[in-house]
């Protein structure tokens, strides 16, 4: 049994309740809406994020109303992201199932993005914590920007491993860290256990993106399913980018070519994955997550012990380990 699976049946209890929540607050007597809303709840992921914005909560006190309604904005606000994302990468599958904008077209698809996200802001506000309207709302931007970076990135064939790790941080990261300050919020955290948190939750989130990456540098049939589909829409990631800081390798002139094409041959994105692996990008890759992890278990040892504090690096271990 896998790590998360056991944190998940610690937490089982609280995870109910919160999808009896997120179904409740997305009823609705229109049809069509009624129809996405179903199909998206029986696809429903990992829901990492809230589970950890209910994690960090547990630390200072009971999962109450007022946690569920941070949580239930946390994961609402996320699916509407993918919402979003799925229609700007014209992506037609997610989680092995058609997207929205795959069964009922794009602008179907952005107005069931915007009722998540109007949902969404319904819960943070039914808190009454205005920290957690602000940190959900911080949390919006951040995504818009880290999806415009992303766009302009591979639009200009920007090779950057700042701009890499700014981008992870608003698109991915900031879903993690918003989900740790506002389960402290709601629990009434002190503040130095809120910063603590805040940073694990980012390093986590970096960890979490770099991990996923990785499996894009792998063939299909290891990992079983597509790959090298950032390659294909102008994402260099960290293996990659980090082989090139290699100038000397004799490939690194062809490697540089073929990045500054708009569009590649799946032998293209072949030999590039190869090079990536080849040349220690995947290691350092590795190297970097094991790296963010030293760091953030260390901070949680400044909090009391406890089993959640267990859990949280547990859970990091199984975001470095877990397989294709």
């Amino acid at each position: 049994m896998t790590t998360l699976k056991t944190i998940n049946l610690t937490h089982a209890a609280e995870l109910e309740l919160l999808n009896e929540r997120i179904r409740s607050v997305l009823q609705t007597d229109n049809s069509l809406m009624s129809n996405i809303v179903m199909s998206l709840l029986r696809t429903r992921g990992k829901q990492l994020r809230p589970l950890l914005l209910m994690m960090c909560a547990g630390l200072f006190g009971q999962i109450d109303d007022k946690v569920l309604a941070a949580a239930a904005s946390v994961e609402l606000l996320h699916n509407a992201s993918l919402i979003h994302d799925d229609v700007v990468d014209n992506a037609m599958t997610r989680r092995s199932r058609p997207t929205v904008n795959a069964v009922w077209d794009n602008h179907i698809a952005v107005l069931a993005g915007d009722y998540f996200t109007s949902s969404a802001m319904q819960e943070a506000i039914s808190t009454g914590d205005i920290r957690i309207v602000e940190s959900l709302c911080n949390l919006g931007r951040r995504l818009s920007l880290g999806e415009i970076d992303q766009i302009y990135n591979a639009r200009e064939h920007t090779l950057n491993v700042d701009g890499y790790f700014r981008i992870i941080d608003y698109k991915t990261a900031s879903l993690f860290v918003s989900s740790a300050e506002m389960g402290c919020f709601a629990a009434g955290a002190p503040d130095e256990a809120r910063r603590t948190l805040s940073e694990y939750a980012l390093l986590f989130g970096r960890c979490f993106q770099i991990r996923d990456d990785v499996f894009d540098y792998y063939s299909a049939e290891q990992v079983g399913k597509p790959t090298g589909n950032d390659l294909r829409e102008g994402k260099v990631t960290l293996p990659l980018l980090h082989a090139l800081e290699n100038e000397s390798l004799p490939e690194h002139t062809h490697v540089r070519a073929l990045l500054a094409k708009d569009s590649l041959s799946d032998g293209e994105i072949g030999f590039l994955q190869a090079f990536a692996r080849d040349n220690g990008g995947i290691d350092y890759a590795f190297d970097v997550m094991h790296e963010l992890r030293e760091k953030a278990v260390a901070g949680l040892k400044t909090l009391p012990a406890s089993p959640i504090r267990d859990e949280l690096a547990e859970l990091f271990d199984f975001i470095i380990e877990r397989q294709f």
